[in-house]
């Protein structure tokens, strides 16, 4: 059996990341924590690390990593962050055959600040988007579509999905904040999405409901499989007949967040691709998620078709 045909759509980003023990300790105001820079100073890194992501290269590159036919469509700029990006989406042997290079234009690029417990501060230069680079309509084609945000409007979103919907593809549908300004949009397209990712008050602005439970229930009467993740909290997920409730993965040092949604929904889709059971789906998605926060990067902790997976604390009930 030929492996599935996997297409990403969306962002490719080069990032930076700095650490510093000269920041002062993390701290809480009006609920929200801060780490303070002083303006002035200048800041000893003890970390330096640069690495390629954005939502749409990071979903090929698992794709990839667990045997899939990967192929990746976005827009880059001619600059040294474009050639970074082409250089991973070859090492990683994804198809970069859709990929834009715009001369005169950057590419999207972050200044990722990490903190001690995990958490990040993005200074970010959204550089030039696939939508204003032109989609080529043509080329959206495979068995599968992989879409997060387009960085660009709305209307193109819908366009992507419904050309691919018309082409027989199956969808994964992970809306980034962009789009989720606009709820009804996203409802009308509901009709061609296989899977739908979101946490839990993401998921609350698109259907009824407060528990975990009730969101994916009910967000499964439009789509194949709808998830919904809550942090530390896990996971409930409705597909296949049922509904699967998940907690965390492994309990593991949290190095640097940045990717492990991408990480969580691109993982869970190669699983269902491949046409393995929505619990074993989880099991890849949250392993994926928990190596990507154990390094720094978006890619570097993505796991391999052969890495060792374990059991997760998991309930199932048939519906």
């Amino acid at each position: 059996m030929a492996a599935p045909r996997m297409l990403a759509i969306g962002t490719a980003t080069q990032d930076v990341f700095m650490s510093s023990k000269d920041l002062k300790p993390l701290h809480r105001q009006n609920g929200e924590m801060y780490e303070e820079i002083k303006l002035g100073a200048k800041l000893t890194l003890d970390t330096l690390v640069f690495a390629t992501g954005g939502n749409a290269m990071n979903a090929s590159v698992t794709f990839a990593r667990q045997g899939l036919h990967s192929s990746f469509m976005g827009t880059i700029g001619d600059d040294p962050a474009g050639e970074a990006v082409q250089r991973d989406l070859d090492v990683e042997n994804v198809d970069a055959s859709r990929l834009k290079v715009m001369p005169g234009q950057l590419t999207s690029y972050s200044a990722v600040m990490l903190a001690s417990n995990g958490e990040r501060t993005i200074f970010n230069y959204s550089g030039i988007k696939i939508g204003e680079g032109g989609i080529d309509f043509d080329a959206i084609e495979g068995d599968w579509l992989y879409v997060s945000s387009l960085g660009g409007t709305i209307d193109q979103l819908e366009q992507v999905i419904t050309t691919a919907a018309d082409k027989g593809m199956k969808i994964a549908f992970n809306p980034g904040s962009r789009e989720l300004k606009y709820p009804d949009k996203i409802r009308a397209v509901l009709e061609d999405i296989t899977i739908f990712i979101l946490n839990k008050e993401e998921m609350a602005t698109i259907v009824e409901g407060t528990s975990s439970e009730e969101l994916a229930q009910h967000a499964a009467h439009f789509v194949d499989y709808a998830i919904v993740t809550d942090g530390p909290n896990g996971v409930v997920a409705v597909g296949d007949g049922k509904m699967v409730s998940a907690g965390m993965y492994e309990d593991v040092k949290v190095v640097d967040r940045l990717g492990a949604g991408d990480a969580f929904g691109s993982g869970l889709t190669a699983a269902i691709a491949q046409g393995k059971p929505l619990e074993d789906a989880i099991i890849l998605a949250s392993a994926n998620s928990t190596s990507v926060v154990g390094k720094i990067g978006a890619k570097a902790g993505i796991l391999h078709q052969d890495a060792e997976l374990h059991d997760m604390p998991m309930k199932v009930v048939r519906l």
